[in-house]
């Protein structure tokens, strides 16, 4: 098991300059998974006892939380997190909180699935950050609302024990529990805040509803595709290209550095389930001087199977969204896409129907997950 740093106790004062410059942080082994509460795939903040200070839906704004030391409203600092009021006792002979009082947010997962690594990050909460904080889960099927889920006999599992944490800090936690979730409650004890939270893991989507779709886009995220591996990462993640909907701007792509050699580069997919692909879609919308030249798709079932080519290499244009049928249904579990020479692609689908053996496996995991 991979070490985790684990940050503890005040950061010093903001004393000018760049504020990230004794920001702690550190690699986490899990990061290269999804972020099931990304925002793209639908994620939200549904409910939170308290949020005087600052909003709970800043915990899953993208990118790093900002600071302004001059912005201040009526209520107080006006931080980019999510902060609850100071907790109080009871009385003038009890002026502290019990060890029991905390505040929570209940988080929707962008889609259910298997957690693998949480990030509590308390960017900018100097003296401001919880004591403490836990995560605990819970699989409930629909669109429940915070009342269902904070009823008596919905059964939460305990993913982040109460575990001490440090101001302006990236906390990390890993998570070693086999089951599916669709929410989170997160605490913090006895209050605080938390600049952003992060859920990294693997999407588990439900089997009757992909049933039910008949052809989907096999290698969407929130489908149950994912990325496998890249041979760069330099300007922005492969995971962009199987993001919902279309890309809004240059880096809600994948790009790569300029190549100076005769390489090319490449993302390498696993479907959901085995499948039967009929269709393929490359978009390179936003990418006009950096887009990939050409680019080839090959399939292979399973990680012994031999890769075989299904789309030849093809010229692409920069800035549009390119349609391929393919001349014959296409069987296998892994896509792999080829760029040449580099650049950039920002959408991949892929669209089929599972095969029998690929639903039946799928549907297994479910069962073995929880669902």
């Amino acid at each position: 098991m991979v070490s985790i740093p684990s940050f503890t106790g005040d950061a010093d004062p903001f004393a000018g300059g760049d504020p990230y410059a004794d920001y702690r942080t550190a690699g986490f082994p899990f990061a290269h998974h999804a972020d099931l509460a990304d925002r793209r795939l639908g994620a939200g903040v549904i409910a939170a006892n308290d949020e005087f200070f600052a909003e709970r839906e800043n915990m899953l704004k993208p990118g790093a939380a900002e600071f302004d030391p001059e912005h201040f409203g009526h209520k107080g600092k006006i931080m980019d997190g999510w902060e609850t009021r100071r907790r109080r006792g009871v009385s003038a002979a009890q002026p502290h909180p019990t060890d029991e009082d905390h505040d929570w947010a209940l988080v929707r997962l962008g889609a259910p699935g298997v957690v693998r690594g949480i990030v509590i990050d308390t960017a900018h909460f100097r003296g401001n950050y919880p004591q403490a904080v836990s995560v605990e889960a819970v699989a409930v099927s629909g669109s429940p609302s915070p009342e269902d889920l904070l009823a008596d006999d919905v059964k939460w599992t305990v993913l982040v024990p109460r575990t001490a944490i440090g101001g302006h800090a990236a906390n990390g936690f890993a998570v070693d529990v086999e089951q599916r979730f669709t929410h989170l409650r997160v605490n913090q004890h006895p209050d605080g805040g938390i600049a952003r939270l992060r859920v990294y893991g693997e999407v588990a989507p439900d089997p009757a509803w992909l049933g039910v779709l008949g052809t989907f886009d096999l290698a969407a995220l929130e489908n149950g595709g994912r990325v496998e591996d890249a041979s760069d990462r330099f300007y922005s993640p492969a995971t962009n290209t199987i993001q919902p909907g279309r890309s809004r701007k240059m880096d809600d792509g994948w790009e790569t550095r300029r190549r100076r050699d005769k390489g090319n580069d490449w993302i390498r997919y696993q479907l959901v389930e085995q499948a039967e692909i009929r269709a393929v879609e490359i978009d390179t919308a936003y990418l006009k001087g950096n887009s990939a030249g050409w680019a080839a798709v090959s399939l292979r079932d399973g990680d012994a199977g031999e890769w075989a080519e299904i789309l030849p290499r093809t010229r692409l244009q920069p800035d549009t969204n390119h349609r391929f049928v393919l001349g014959a249904p296409a069987v296998g579990t892994q896509v792999r896409v080829d760029i040449y020479p580099d650049g950039g692609i920002s959408r991949l689908r892929v669209f089929g129907s599972l095969t029998e053996e690929g639903a039946n496996r799928l549907a297994a995991r479910h069962q073995e997950l929880g669902g």
